[in-house]
């Protein structure tokens, strides 16, 4: 099988090392999990290659080659592309639980942005999080039951970045309570796929750095 080709981002500052997109890592835990071999092309956002743009003028990561030799962005047609072509171990979430989880990110970036602790953002992201908490309490360990699928696989760079980003720039924790939680994220971030996908935690915060200071 040849390798198939994915454009991520790379790390600020560092534009040798794998960055902090959590949709990238989203692709390649993806690529992983399947054991698909892949070719890692990091893309310096700050400073795109001229053969990048031509490809992709929108210019935005991740981006990925198929087999047919096209070029495709947004992280989830790419992992329906990938969940296709290569649908063993299968990644697909039951239909019924493939939103669970989905307002967290941007609940997460209002509260991390915010300047004003009484406007709601924190209330709105600790209901997100305790909605995943029962969802998991009743169903888990992972969103569709025993197995992980595409879900996780989206949520876990988010959690990441949460857990990180928020400790940084707020000194703020996901609550003890949220056992299930805090039980969740262990299992997705000792997983052999995240530990080798995951940025380190200074490019974490090196990529959040701007948007909390704008």
């Amino acid at each position: 099988m040849a390798p198939v080709e994915v454009c991520v981002k790379a790390a600020v500052g560092n534009p040798e090392i794998l960055g902090d997109c959590p949709f990238s890592q989203r692709v390649l835990l993806t690529l992983e999990e399947k054991k698909v071999p892949y070719e890692m092309k990091l893309i310096n956002v700050d400073n795109k290659p001229d053969w990048f743009l031509e490809i992709n003028p929108e210019g935005k990561v991740p981006l990925f080659k198929g087999e047919d030799g096209k070029w495709v962005a947004d992280s989830d047609v790419i992992t329906g592309i990938i969940e296709e072509k290569y649908p063993d171990p299968s990644l697909v979430t039951p239909p019924e639980y493939s939103s669970v989880g989905s307002k967290i990110f941007p609940s997460f970036v209002k509260f991390l942005r915010s300047k004003d602790p009484n406007d709601g953002t924190e209330k709105a992201l600790l209901e997100e999080l305790q909605a995943l908490d029962d969802h998991l309490k009743a169903h888990g360990p992972y969103v569709g039951g025993e197995k992980i699928s595409a879900v996780d696989l989206s949520l876990g760079p988010k959690l990441f970045h949460l857990d990180i980003a928020l400790d940084h720039f707020k000194g703020w924790k996901i609550p003890e309570n949220l056992t299930n939680v805090h039980s969740y994220m262990q299992l997705l971030f000792n997983r052999e796929s995240f530990v080798k996908t995951k940025a380190a935690r200074e490019y974490v915060i090196a990529g959040w750095a701007p948007k909390v200071n704008a």
